[in-house]
């Protein structure tokens, strides 16, 4: 809702010296002296006033609105729109998503990896108010994206993630500990990481436990993805004669993937196929529509200059009234 408002109202006080000038005037006016005396002003009844009073008087209103419209404009008038509070979503997200050559299995449709960018962007451009980052690993890990709000970027780095990046292996400590690395300085009311990983950490440098650690320590939230079908699922095997599918066995960490999201207050969940990895980050966003009261208010514009002009122009023709219009009327 637009308002009207004056920055500076202190500056109305100098309206003040309108009452004094005007009180002067009338004084004026009133006790001015003829140069010739007569005994009856009878003769003068019929006589038409002179147009020089009438401009004089126009001149000094002139003057006093000159006067007005400065003031005006030394008040800074502006024009403004009314605060608007709204309940926003607005949390800090980090993705970190196993890259690893055993995401390329195909119990996923067109494999696990490709399923999970899929879903993970879809996930992003439903929360369009958050932060969002994203850490790949797999036998080492590093941040793909920082925490943005600039969600185009980061799908387009998303579309780029292939397996094969970084050295293989499944080095899930290493990834959460990099994810946690960039929300721990982070402001926001809630941090959380969605892991998702489809191995066993066959990496020692950090522990994952060790890092859930870490992650409790500051608070972060973490929810753990255990990406495969039961049993065995189809990988494509590389050979001399081409690629060959193998039935391959499924080897998820899922005891370590829920101690993971016990201790950090978050959950483990365990996607066997497409439509059931959509519904756990539906459920995951459900479970941090984290509401956050924004106060938006519009650029205020200063509305002084017309005032201003105004009153300056309008002096000026006082000045040009008094000064030569007044010397050529008789």
């Amino acid at each position: 809702m637009s308002n009207f408002e004056f920055a500076s109202p202190g500056y109305f006080w100098i309206l003040l010296v309108i009452a004094p000038l005007v009180a002067w005037y009338v004084f004026k006016e009133g006790s001015s002296r003829a140069d010739m005396q007569f005994s009856s002003l009878r003769l003068f009844r019929q006589v038409k006033r002179g147009t020089r009073a009438w401009v004089r008087h126009a001149l000094f209103a002139a003057r006093l609105a000159g006067i007005v419209f400065l003031v005006l404009a030394l008040a800074r008038p502006r024009s403004s729109n009314s605060w608007q509070e709204y309940e926003s979503e607005g949390i800090d997200i980090m993705l970190a998503l196993d890259i690893s050559t055993s995401m390329l299995a195909r119990d996923f449709t067109p494999d696990r990896l490709e399923a999970s960018k899929e879903v993970a962007t879809k996930f992003i451009i439903e929360r369009p108010r958050d932060r969002i980052g994203l850490v790949v690993f797999s036998g080492e890990s590093f941040t793909q994206s920082p925490l943005t709000t600039d969600h185009a970027v980061l799908i387009n780095v998303m579309k780029e993630i292939k397996s094969g990046m970084i050295a293989d292996g499944t080095a899930i400590g290493m990834g959460l500990a990099t994810a946690i690395n960039r929300l721990k300085d982070s402001q926001s009311k809630s941090r959380v990481i969605i892991l998702l990983t489809d191995g066993v950490n066959n990496q020692v440098t950090i522990a994952p436990i060790t890092a859930a650690e870490l992650a409790k320590t500051f608070g972060i939230r973490v929810y753990t993805i255990g990406v495969g079908t039961m049993g065995e699922a189809p990988y494509p095997v590389p050979t001399d004669y081409g690629v060959v599918i193998q039935q391959v066995p499924v080897e998820i960490d899922e005891e370590i993937l829920t101690r993971i999201a016990d201790m950090t207050g978050g959950r483990y969940f365990r996607a066997t196929d497409n439509q059931k990895l959509e519904q756990i980050y539906e459920e995951i966003d459900q479970l941090e529509k984290s509401r956050i009261e924004v106060k938006h208010f519009s650029k205020k514009n200063e509305k002084y200059f017309p005032f201003a002009l105004a009153g300056l122009l309008l002096l000026i023709v006082e000045m040009i009234g008094r000064y030569v219009l007044l010397r050529k009327i008789p």
